[in-house]
């Protein structure tokens, strides 16, 4: 095979599979960020690919071709309503983040596919009316060499991922909203005194890490399986959560980290043309990025700085 051609083939597949894992660490970042432990996102991610592709077998006789889009919205917004009853449980209710987030992790699929089994009368969906496949970004794969390895027949979400970083990264370290964020997750009784409404910003938090992961399902589930089953998430959460801390709550760093895992995962569909592996059995390489999830949080342990409040209860004038 080609070089350029090889190439633009790890690329493209890569960018697919990170683009979920962007969104939904870029979620965690502004929920951990404020002080919020959100191992729920696995969970909002499946709600979030439930809810799209509802949507996109519904209604998409009546947007077509921009239905995919739209989906990312619809899953978006069940996120930030999943999103709002771990609020209500860590930050009103003082339960604790870790269980609050398990919770939702094994109650969403299993809610998803009791509606899955009351809509479809199965437990999935089927294919999706339009799924959103591959496409040209901008004009850009006109540019030699590097245009068709990077932006020829490529993901659209995965460079709508990469934009959300970027503004992610502006709003969190160049914005008053950014910097008020940060305050309740590293000293909540300073912010208090300055007159920051803490619950307030936490509740922010986690409400974007809702609208974030919920969006992240949208993708998995429109872009990668395109259907909706209790296999259509499946870890996905976890590897993103995985991807926030290793690019240590930052934004951009986070973004990297999911491009990585992107990678990891792409090298099951990819790896039969890659001459060095391409003789390891597949099962392995399906493996891999589970494995590289355990082995990075291992070595992370006590290396990355979290915010200082990290998951612990606030409790308003103490």
């Amino acid at each position: 095979m080609d070089i350029l051609v090889l190439l633009q083939l790890i690329v493209s597949s890569s960018l697919m599979y990170a683009a979920p894992l962007i969104f939904t660490a870029l979620g965690g970042t502004f929920s951990e960020r404020s002080g919020v432990v959100n191992i729920g996102l696995e969970g909002i991610m499946v709600m979030g690919a439930f809810m799209s592709a509802v949507f996109n077998l519904l209604m998409f006789d009546t947007f077509g071709g921009l239905t995919p889009w739209l989906g990312l919205l619809a899953g978006g917004l069940i996120g930030v309503l999943f999103s709002l009853i771990h609020a209500v449980a860590t930050i009103n209710l003082r339960a604790d983040h870790i269980v609050s987030g398990t919770v939702i992790n094994l109650a969403a699929p299993a809610l998803a596919v009791f509606l899955t089994k009351i809509i479809f009368d199965a437990a999935q969906t089927g294919p999706l009316a339009r799924s959103f496949g591959r496409s040209n970004i901008l004009g850009l794969q006109n540019i030699p060499v590097i245009g068709p390895i990077f932006f020829e027949n490529t993901s659209g979400p995965a460079y709508l991922g990469i934009l959300v970083a970027g503004i992610a990264w502006v709003v969190l370290f160049k914005t008053r909203f950014g910097l008020r964020l940060r305050s309740v997750g590293e000293h909540p009784q300073a912010a208090e005194t300055l007159g920051i409404n803490v619950l307030r910003f936490k509740y922010y938090g986690v409400m974007i890490s809702g609208l974030l992961g919920g969006i992240g399902g949208a993708i998995q589930a429109q872009a990668i399986h395109n259907e909706f089953g209790i296999l259509t998430v499946a870890g996905q959460g976890f590897i993103a959560m995985a991807a926030m801390i290793f690019g240590k709550w930052n934004p951009l760093g986070a973004m990297g980290a999911a491009v990585f895992f992107g990678f990891a995962q792409s090298l099951s569909r990819v790896g039969s043309y890659i001459p060095v592996i391409q003789d390891i059995p597949n099962i392995w390489l399906q493996v891999l990025p589970y494995l590289l999830t355990i082995l990075i949080l291992v070595g992370l342990i006590g290396r990355s700085e979290a915010p200082k409040k990290l998951g612990i209860t606030y409790i308003k004038g103490n």
